[in-house]
């Protein structure tokens, strides 16, 4: 039921109009995502994962569960660290999750879908992905 209701979503932006900010590039790229608070121990536990799309002010990830040792990757007040293998190399990205689903078993993945949205990052990083979702216009 999801799906069919992302499809209609999908369809309605279509006609009226599109309320995102940036266009999204429906690529996939590994990730590992971790936690980033003061709990964290040490050695962060990693969740990996891949993107489902990406835009230079969020993410789309596909993560095979959204647990991480005893602590959930989403809910309020939750910051991401995610690294994402580009080709040109690693960037560093920071984000908070603004909506997270299981994905159907019609789904071709599946895990859970978790929108994220970018926060600052370190320049070098930013321009990483900007750079790489530029090289996907042409």
């Amino acid at each position: 039921m999801p799906e069919h209701l992302r499809k209609i979503a999908s369809r309605l932006r279509e006609l009226v109009a599109d309320r995102r900010r940036a266009p999204r590039y429906r690529v996939s790229l590994p990730v590992s995502v971790s936690l980033l608070d003061a709990e964290a121990s040490a050695e962060p536990a990693l969740v990996q994962g891949h993107t489902r799309d990406v835009s230079s002010d969020g993410l789309g990830l596909i993560l095979p569960n959204i647990r991480v040792g005893g602590r959930y990757l989403v809910g309020d007040s939750v910051t991401l660290r995610v690294t994402l293998k580009l080709p040109e190399g690693y960037a560093r990205l920071y984000g908070t999750p603004v909506r997270h689903e299981k994905l159907d078993t019609n789904d071709p993945e599946t895990g859970f879908l978790v929108g994220l949205r970018l926060a600052d990052t370190d320049a070098r990083d930013s321009a990483l992905l900007v750079d790489y979702i530029n090289s996907l216009k042409k």
